[in-house]
């Protein structure tokens, strides 16, 4: 129970890598808030916290909209003990991988917008009373698209990723005489239900030979990553990135 008497909010945790770290937090001890937008998958997971025995619950916010995270934290801070675990996971990919000249402008907003922006929103929501406590510990997820580069990435999105991991590492030199760690996860492809629904299974078994260690990642690697960066285990990390990648970045 290394998180036992921490409240830890996870954004988009209403599904795949984002419930996989709620329910370990949970499993772990933390009282665990659960965001996203999408109402009926989040009682889903909620419901699973509930029937192992944990202790979550459940809040419905746009990330990209100022207002909405500020109303978001503002209801938080009435209904639960102060977040001393914010996960900012929330992101997704929202630009088709394309020639830098054939990216749709408007697709390379979004990419932005829904990640690194989202990041920085949630984090600024929440900061300041992170400071006034002297405690609290930030994680962000990047991804192994932003660590290193193809030729047919997905460029928007790997652009967003490798602004959230500079943001943390600034974010950790800021914050760190304030008693505050800030650390990034980068996942390669984690098979949630969403990727082995739209990868094909020759595709996934190609993706699967080109790791060190030949598998793809399940949610719960990101999710035990992410629980060492919550725990005392890892007080004295701050400003990393860590791959969770099988060996598939080695940088």
């Amino acid at each position: 129970m290394e998180l036992a008497g921490k409240t830890a909010l996870v954004t988009g945790s209403s599904r795949g890598i984002g419930a996989a770290i709620a329910r370990t937090f949970a499993a772990n001890g933390a009282v665990v808030i659960l965001q996203g937008r999408d109402q009926d998958a989040l009682a889903r997971v909620h419901g699973q916290i509930l029937s192992e025995g944990g202790k979550a619950s459940v809040y419905v916010a746009d990330l990209t909209i100022l207002p909405d995270i500020e109303a978001m934290r503002s209801k938080i801070a009435d209904d639960c003990d102060p977040v001393d675990i914010l996960v900012a996971n929330a992101g997704g990919s929202f630009a088709r991988p394309a020639l830098i000249e054939e990216i749709d402008p408007l697709e390379w907003n979004a990419a932005i917008t829904g990640n690194l922006t989202a990041t920085f929103l949630t984090v600024r929501a929440f900061l300041p009373h992170m400071k006034k406590r002297g405690s609290g510990n930030i994680i962000t997820l990047s991804s192994a698209a932003a660590r290193k580069p193809y030729p047919v990435a997905p460029v928007a999105y790997a652009a967003a990723k490798a602004g959230v991991q500079i943001f943390t590492q600034d974010l950790a030199a800021q914050v760190g005489p304030f008693g505050i760690r800030a650390n990034c996860i980068a996942p390669e492809t984690i098979l949630t239900e969403r990727n082995e629904q739209r990868i094909p299974p020759d595709r996934l078994e190609a993706m699967r030979l080109q790791h060190p260690i030949p598998r793809l990642g399940r949610p719960e690697d990101v999710g035990q990553a992410a629980l060492y960066l919550a725990s005392e285990r890892s007080s004295w990390v701050t400003g990393i990135i860590l791959d969770v990648a099988g060996g598939a970045v080695l940088v």
